[in-house]
């Protein structure tokens, strides 16, 4: 794989975690206008250390950022190569270099990973990431654009079968911290793709990115929210939506 998009941390006592963590349907939060990245890892950091205490539930926390680039674990000095166009930032999930900025919803996944999800069992990493991308394809889905995953490259793909080129709709990227994930997702709806040329994006140069907005679909935030509220039942909830395929490790 390409840069894993995964990066767990030391689970700590292997005999078990508080029980007191809270149960149920997490949060969902959107923050309107620009989110500073500094201020956002403050505020994941806290929430992570809220739920390993059971003091918190889970939470979605949907927000867009000014532009920036982010260093996953695996990310290579190389391939940043406009370092002075935008701030980047050590992001501390896994992955490589990713891209954030207006008209890009990411949605942060802060989950008690101790627990079932429907489709992903407890204590599995791999499976959440599958989930991951599940709910970005499912969510694609609803705008009739069919995302898909492509081995050993991280994301989530479109192609184009007249041309025979795909490109990168959504990025992946997590860390998992005593159980509890943060970090999450990103999809494209209408941002400004040429602010990806500063970085080799996930580390794939023979591929580009795309956006909904590139494919022509005139999509808003509040309908990309749309989707991704509507698709998260069928993979991690438990509402009567359809359920995904059960996971199986690649």
């Amino acid at each position: 794989m390409i840069g894993d998009p995964m990066n767990a941390d030391p689970p700590g006592d292997p005999t078990g975690d508080p029980p007191a963590r809270h149960a149920g349907a997490p949060e969902w939060r959107s923050t309107q206008g620009l989110t500073a990245y500094p201020d956002a890892l403050a505020a994941m950091q806290a929430r992570v250390a809220a739920i390993q205490a059971g003091t918190a539930r889970e939470q979605i926390w949907l927000v867009e950022h000014p532009p920036l680039y982010t260093a996953g674990t695996s990310a290579r000095p190389a391939e940043l190569t406009d370092p002075t166009r935008f701030p980047s930032y050590t992001a501390g999930r896994g992955g490589q270099w990713t891209y954030h900025g207006p008209g890009q919803r990411v949605a942060y996944v802060m989950l008690d990973l101790t627990r079932s999800h429907r489709t992903v069992p407890p204590r599995d990493v791999r499976c959440f990431v599958h989930g991951l991308e599940e709910w970005l394809i499912r969510a694609l889905d609803r705008f009739n654009v069919r995302g898909e995953r492509r081995e050993g490259r991280v994301g989530i793909w479109v192609a184009d079968p007249a041309t025979g080129t795909e490109a990168k709709i959504g990025a992946i990227g997590v860390r998992v911290s005593r159980w509890v994930s943060w970090h999450g997702v990103a999809l494209n709806v209408a941002p400004d793709l040429s602010h990806f040329s500063g970085i080799v994006p996930c580390g794939i140069s023979e591929h580009g990115v795309t956006s909904l907005a590139a494919l022509g679909i005139g999509a808003s935030m509040a309908d990309a929210d749309a989707a991704l509220r509507a698709a998260w039942d069928g993979v991690f909830g438990i509402a009567a939506e359809p359920a995904a395929p059960a996971c199986r490790h690649r």
